[in-house]
């Protein structure tokens, strides 16, 4: 199977993004609403002197039209890492796929799925590559 390459500045980014939720994570533990960790997580990557932008919207293009249906990006840093964030129980597939599909859509390489509602956020880290 091939690996995925990662440009070198890309994986600084996702090393200062899980360093950002390792803080926040430390500081709140777990059982909050997502909303609460994204905006943690945006001071903690804003500290860090990286772009953060929230709900990006994200386009879809079927059959040459741009349809506009609703998707969004909990959070693109720096243009170039997608940042998917929840405080579920339990990480499903389609929460993985939905990290895919960004992706595709989006033209980026690298997305984090990171779910707060874990004892150990190292556990609630996965790292997803185009």
């Amino acid at each position: 199977m091939r690996k995925n390459i990662i440009d070198p500045a890309l994986n600084k980014v996702a090393r200062e993004i899980v360093d950002a939720a390792y803080k926040v994570h430390y500081k709140l533990g777990p059982g909050l609403l997502e909303q609460i960790y994204e905006t943690c997580l945006i001071k903690e990557l804003s500290k860090k002197g990286l772009k953060v932008a929230k709900q990006v919207p994200i386009p879809v293009m079927y059959d040459g039209e741009q349809l506009e249906l609703g998707f969004r990006l909990d959070l693109l840093v720096d243009d170039s890492v997608i940042i998917e964030l929840k405080a579920v129980e339990v990480v499903l597939p389609v929460h993985h796929a939905q990290v895919m599909t960004y992706l595709k859509l989006s033209g980026k390489k690298l997305g984090l799925l990171i779910n707060f509602n874990v004892p150990l956020i190292g556990k609630g880290i996965k790292r997803i590559a185009m």
